[in-house]
């Protein structure tokens, strides 16, 4: 039977040309040999991805409707030779050229991406709002241990090449306790659970790292720095290597707009940064603090930037500061995400502000090949951890729908 010899023998090949000369006489058999009576309307090529969600990762350069055309065509074998072709013409044969797509994001397995080579791959993890002040300082205090906000959850930050997080409260000597009040600072110990999460990358550029003064914001960029983790959204930009790829990281502030020591959204630094950027990186990405409050879908100004750094050069736009999940866009082959919601925070009073999500990114040499984002609750005034299920899928679910409402806009 097909589903107990093809594709266990398929899947178990390491060799690039005998898996696609064996591919390709699956495809065949599909073809011709069932002659579409089990198709129920589909293409072989979506019968075989059905029945091994892997097969097409390593064919992903490959239209479907090439592969499934050659193994009419052509029949087993003699296909693999028209498939060696396109390959070849294309001069990326391991080389995953597939441009993102929403449905690749939130339908797709994402278990391929473990048969990227690890010369040429890299996982970029970026998290939402994480704010050390009010109830998540005072618990952390109670525990008398600082890495408690992250214990649920550091094994997946730190298994990264870069993580990055949007750090909104500076880290200060003699930071008082309480349980409210809006002016934010969390004692200069949490930096233990940041290093023990494994953060490379800080973004400072929010309106709330500005709540302890000129002081504070050198205070948190001070020791963050001593502790090897770079800063970003200070009038500067942030380059880190991974292998051979150079990735430049830029942040900025669009909500209150008034504290010059910190990069604020304005269009002509943005676009001159972005262009700087581009003579020292091979990948730009940049974080904007922007939005409206719990608000599902962004704003206009949002997606003006957003579109802007783009437009610029940009890569990749990562988002925070609604405290609620927003959905992604992809505008022109490039990924927005518009917020992660929280990960560390005491907004217990809503269920939407006690949710997040933590987005894996991977890039295959300096391009955004996939994303898998990774949904999680807060309990306990700051502390998340992972969901699984029926909780994780219903997240997933609304941010995919949110995304197809956002996208749409773009074919209006």
């Amino acid at each position: 039977d097909d589903e107990e010899f093809y594709i266990p023998r398929i899947m178990s090949i390491n060799n690039t040309q005998q898996f696609y000369r064996e591919a390709m006489n699956y495809l065949y058999y599909y073809n011709n040999v069932r002659k579409h009576s089990s198709l129920q309307g589909k293409t072989p090529f979506q019968i075989v991805q059905d029945k091994c969600r892997n097969i097409d990762v390593r064919m992903r350069i490959v239209p479907p409707i090439i592969l499934d055309r050659v193994s009419v065509d052509l029949g087993p074998w003699s296909g693999y030779h028209v498939l060696a072709q396109y390959l070849n013409k294309e001069k990326s044969e391991n080389t995953p050229r597939m441009n993102l797509t929403l449905n690749q994001i939130f339908t797709s397995s994402h278990e391929w991406t473990a048969t990227l080579s690890a010369e040429k791959s890299s996982i970029i993890i970026a998290t939402g709002d994480v704010i050390p002040a009010r109830s998540v300082n005072f618990m952390s205090w109670k525990n008398r241990n600082f890495m408690w906000p992250f214990e649920k959850i550091s094994d997946t930050l730190k298994n990264a090449d870069i993580t990055l997080i949007n750090l909104e409260s500076p880290l200060i000597d003699n930071c008082p306790l309480t349980n409210s009040g809006m002016i934010f600072c969390g004692d200069k110990k949490h930096i233990e659970g940041l290093v023990f999460s494994g953060v490379d990358v800080a973004n400072l550029a929010n309106n709330h790292m500005t709540n302890q003064g000129y002081e504070g914001i050198i205070s948190t960029r001070d020791l963050l720095n001593s502790r090897g983790i770079e800063t970003i959204g200070l009038n500067n930009i942030a380059v880190k290597k991974i292998r051979d790829i150079r990735f430049a990281f830029l942040a900025y502030e669009d909500v209150e707009k008034t504290n010059v020591s910190i990069s604020l959204a304005e269009d002509d630094k943005l676009s001159e940064e972005i262009k700087r950027s581009k003579t020292i990186s091979d990948v730009i990405i940049v974080s904007f603090h922007w939005g409206i409050e719990y608000t599902t879908q962004p704003s206009e100004r949002q997606r003006h930037l957003a579109h802007l750094a783009i437009d610029e050069g940009a890569d990749f736009v990562i988002g925070n500061h609604p405290h609620w999940i927003q959905p992604v866009e992809i505008y022109k082959n490039k990924l927005i995400t518009y917020a992660h919601g929280n990960l560390v925070f005491d907004q217990m009073w809503s269920e939407k502000t006690k949710l997040g999500i933590v987005g894996k990114y991977i890039f295959y040499e300096d391009k955004l090949i996939d994303v898998e984002f990774l949904p999680l609750k807060i309990i306990n005034f700051g502390q998340p951890y992972f969901l699984e299920g029926e909780e994780k899928n219903k997240i997933i679910e609304d941010l995919n729908k949110e995304s197809l409402i956002l996208n749409s806009k773009n074919t209006n």
